[in-house]
């Protein structure tokens, strides 16, 4: 009996021991990362030119008439195409039944011509939807960065853009 309560009590002992050292001698762990990052940037736009050419459309729609492009009866006309521009022919309608409802419609976009060389730099070529835009001027276009983290960015002219940053990040894991 004795000898079962000494070992019940070293028991107890070594077991506040084990906690004991277990939080008292344990290192605490943390990574801490402080990261530090500034950046201009500065822009000047160049000169550009955007040009869409426009495609020829042609329709033809009735109701109680016949269409004829004067050679064929109920026909119309495939007409001809110079530098990619569509020309219908001649197309004239008859009304089926003299006195009789009847409906016609005709429409047509000539399109722009293709080019037979591509413009030379500067030149706009003749096309329907045309949008340019000049150069960029740099004028007083500055940006800076003291050691201290300062961002200080100066205007320029027309067509620039200037972006000064600074991040600060504190990591703790």
């Amino acid at each position: 009996m004795l000898l079962l309560r000494s070992i019940y009590k070293l028991g107890f002992f070594m077991w506040r021991l084990l906690v004991i050292i277990a939080f008292a001698g344990a290192p605490a762990y943390a990574d801490i990362t402080h990261k530090l990052q500034s950046s201009v940037q500065l822009t000047v736009d160049a000169a550009a030119t955007n040009a869409m050419r426009l495609g020829s459309s042609f329709s033809v729609s009735g109701n109680g008439v016949d269409t004829t492009d004067g050679t064929t009866a109920n026909t119309i006309s495939a007409g001809t195409i110079t530098q990619g521009v569509y020309a219908p022919g001649t197309i004239a309608a008859t009304q089926d039944t003299p006195g009789s409802a009847f409906s016609f419609s005709q429409s047509y976009i000539a399109g722009d011509a293709v080019p037979s060389s591509a413009p030379t730099v500067g030149a706009v070529p003749n096309f329907s939807s045309v949008t340019s835009t000049s150069a960029g001027t740099a004028g007083s276009l500055a940006g800076t960065i003291t050691s201290a983290g300062a961002v200080s960015v100066t205007a320029g002219g027309a067509g620039t853009t200037a972006t000064g940053q600074h991040v600060s990040e504190i990591t703790v894991r």
